[in-house]
């Protein structure tokens, strides 16, 4: 693939993570009285809720931002691994019902994969 082609892909997948992160991340904090209470019955502190929207929002923000991309590419994982073992553990629908925040996981991995560093040839 060449490096043009992977650049393109790279920033068609940053742009909409991005978009979806954000408006995710948005959506907690909005309304975080429901994001705590969905998070507590979980069984998991209330004030992750906090972190975990402020996260979606800044990661969502970072992967449109070059610098940030691939720090922003690793934080979005974590969470979205996260996602992943609660919809399989503790929500209802289990991993079907998880299958966004799966597609999501792959999506950022590969957004790492096609940022990765340029190998350095001596």
């Amino acid at each position: 693939m060449s490096s043009s082609t992977r650049n393109i892909i790279a920033w068609i997948l940053q742009v909409l993570l991005g978009l979806a992160f954000i408006a995710s991340g948005f959506k907690k904090l909005s309304d975080l009285t429901a994001t705590v209470g969905m998070f507590s019955s979980m069984g998991l502190p209330g004030a992750l809720a906090y972190v975990v929207g402020a996260a979606e929002l800044l990661g969502g923000i970072g992967l449109l931002v070059p610098r940030f991309t691939r720090l922003a590419a690793i934080g979005l994982i974590i969470i979205m691994v996260g996602a992943v073992i609660m919809h399989a553990t503790k929500i209802p629908g289990g991993l079907a019902g998880g299958l966004p925040a799966l597609v999501l996981l792959a999506l950022l991995a590969v957004v790492l994969w096609l940022r990765r560093p340029a190998s350095v040839v001596a």
